[in-house]
């Protein structure tokens, strides 16, 4: 899988924790070098957890020898992302030929187990001949 392929997702730890039709999350933990000034998860981390989870979520739905490229992208930064682990939960709200439209939360697992929401993406994926 391309995933393996990306070293930013080996630098942040991230790992694929669900993939099913239409659906991926995408989980790293909370390193103290990834964050932002103020003691916070790095708002660049987040997005870009949200992306790959869209990214795949699409790329579920392509047919085999495909990939997805990301053509826009939206994001609203909810809360300080503080805890232990950063969860993007991505799922397509509308596949297509030319053009898939995918949504993901960013979550952050607190020490009690509990999860706080930090982010939320639209993202507009296209598709792209494998490379």
């Amino acid at each position: 899988m391309s995933f393996a392929q990306q070293g930013l997702m080996r630098v942040v730890e991230a790992r694929i924790a669900e993939v099913e039709p239409g659906r991926c999350v995408i989980e790293a933990p909370f390193r103290k070098t990834l964050t932002q000034q103020h003691g916070y998860l790095h708002a660049g981390v987040l997005t870009m957890l949200a992306d790959n989870a869209c990214g795949y979520a699409a790329l579920t739905l392509l047919p085999p020898g495909q990939e997805v490229l990301t053509a826009e992208l939206k994001v609203n930064f909810l809360r300080p992302a503080r805890g232990t682990l950063a969860i993007a939960r991505a799922e397509v709200l509308k596949p297509g030929r030319t053009l898939t439209v995918a949504r993901a939360e960013v979550w952050m697992r607190q020490e009690d187990g509990s999860e706080t929401l930090c982010a939320a993406m639209q993202a507009t994926l296209v598709p792209a001949a494998a490379v």
